[in-house]
Order: C-alpha cells, then structure tokens, then sequence
C-alpha cells in the first residue's frame, strides 16, 4: 500500500516551547486516518504544517512520495483539499455562489460545483443565502469547497465540532463514503475518540506534541482485552493458590483479576479454590472502553 503523507522529526517551537515535537505520521492510501488528541495537544498545527499554513521548525514532509518544498509546494497542493477549523464563506451569497467562486479560483471544471453539491446533499438549498444557513448545512459547505477539485488527499479538522446528533451522523456517513466512491484518502482529527471509532481504519494519537499510537484501529481496540474479576472470602490466599497454578493473577482493591478463561477452566478454578476452602463470592467480565484506552494514553505523568 503507497503512502500519502510521511513526515520525519517534524517540530514546530515557539519560543522555547515545542508544539509539535519530532512527529513521525504515516498515512497509508485509501484509508481514513484518525488523528486523535487532547485539544491543545498539536493537531491543528499538524495539519496546517502538511498544508504549508505553517512553516515547520524542523523535520521532512512527503505528500504522495514528494519531498514538499518551496518549489513544489503549490503543484502538491492541488491534489490537497481540507477543511481547517471553521469553513469560510460570503453569507449574502448563495451555496452555490460560493462554490463558483472557488471553481474559478481554481480553474475547475463548473460541473464540479454540481457534483459537490450533490455529494453533501445540498443540492436543494443551493439558491439559498449562506448566512440562513444552519450550522451543519455551513459545515457541508465547507466540505463540499474541500472536494470540489476531487483531491486525492481530504484534510479535515474537527469537523463535528458543534454539530447536532444528526448532524454528527449525517458528517460521518459522508466522510465514510468518500474513500471507496471518489478513491480518496482522508485524514481526520479529532479529540472525540467515539466520532474515529466509528469512521477510521487507522489511528494515531498525540500527546503534548509527540506522537504516543500509531496502528490500525484493530490494535487500539485489543488493548481493552476482557479479563475475570475475581473476589473471594481469602484473596490473599486466592493469589498465592492460583498463582501456584500459572493462572496470572493481579490485584486491584477487593478483586483479584485474571485472563479472560474459558468456561471450563473457571468451574476447574472455583472447584479447587473450594478444595482449599476458599469461597468464590462474585466473579466478573471486565473489558477496558476504547475511552479508557484513550485516557490512559493521553493522561499526563
């Protein structure tokens, strides 16, 4: 699988402080990458230093297998739509109106004006004033000037933020169509770890500027692996008798935890714990959420 974005040690400091701090980003062709983290934590930079809105202090981008420089910036650029915090737009103008002007901007074909309108379904409103626009129809907007020239890379930063439940899901129903329909890639930011969950294939997470994850979703998900939740009359006694046995065995307060074992191997467990006249009081499923996972990541030392 060809890489989209690759970028080496990219820093950006202000003053003696490093917001982005030695970044190593890969995103593979034809996923949607979500790129998570606290706010606060260095994405918008990120993204602006890939779109060339912030001049990196250090490190190497490569879009599409390219060494980004001053040179080849603007040709790179063209392959590159995004949508970066809130969408601009003329509000005395129609939807479409605003669309043209960036068609023309960018010498592009009308037809794509169209053909984006339809893509974020607001084709029937596309006679009416922006500035009567609801908040979700003006997120479309911006995402429909971000496809108009049908990129090969989508950028998008925080595009939920503000949005209703249905305008979350109608964003996200769009956002997930896009890499088998028009063969895009998409990279996403996020601090909500629900909103990637249900939209990307592969995630990083930043911490304070470093990258602390980066893998496929899949991975993420098996670190909440299930364990056993154990609590008895004598779990010291309990630990000490299962440990004997190889069972690992980890306290936390009241509970004594262990892998997630299959049925036959508890009843074994209760029957010799039994045996040494120690009584199973209550046994439990555990399983880490995909928001633990994120909080211990992301949480300060």
């Amino acid at each position: 699988m060809d890489t989209v974005v690759w970028t080496q040690d990219l820093t950006k400091r202000y003053g003696r402080m490093d917001r982005v701090r030695q970044l190593n980003l890969t995103v593979p062709e034809g996923v949607i990458y979500g790129f998570l983290g606290p706010n606060g934590a260095g994405k918008s930079t990120t993204l602006k230093m890939l779109l060339g809105l912030v001049r990196p202090t250090a490190g190497e981008i490569e879009l599409f297998g390219k060494n980004v420089n001053s040179a080849n910036r603007l040709q790179i650029l063209r392959q590159v739509g995004s949508l970066i915090e809130s969408p601009s737009y003329y509000g005395h103008l129609s939807g479409e109106e605003n669309l043209h002007i960036l068609q023309k901007m960018r010498q592009l074909p009308e037809r794509n004006v169209q053909e984006a309108l339809k893509i974020v379904r607001l084709e029937a409103h596309r006679d009416k004033k922006v500035s009567h626009y609801s908040l979700g129809m003006k997120q479309r907007l911006g995402l429909a000037g971000a496809l108009l020239a049908f990129p090969r890379l989508l950028i998008l930063d925080e595009p939920t933020n503000g949005l209703d439940p249905a305008g979350i899901q109608e964003m996200r129903e769009l956002i997930c169509s896009l890499p088998e329909r028009y063969d895009m890639t998409v990279l996403i930011s996020s601090h909500l770890l629900s909103e990637i969950d249900q939209m990307a294939n592969v995630v990083g997470i930043i911490r304070d500027g470093e990258m602390i994850f980066q893998d496929r979703l899949e991975r993420l998900h098996a670190r909440g692996q299930k364990q056993l939740a154990l609590r008895t009359d004598d779990n010291l006694r309990a630990e000490t008798f299962l440990s004997a046995r190889n069972v690992p065995v980890q306290r936390n307060g009241q509970w004594l935890l262990v892998p997630n074992l299959d049925d036959d191997t508890v009843a074994a467990c209760e029957r010799l714990l039994l045996q040494q006249r120690i009584h199973l009081l209550r046994i439990e499923e555990r399983q880490k959420s995909l928001e633990d996972i994120f909080l211990e990541l992301t949480e300060r030392a």
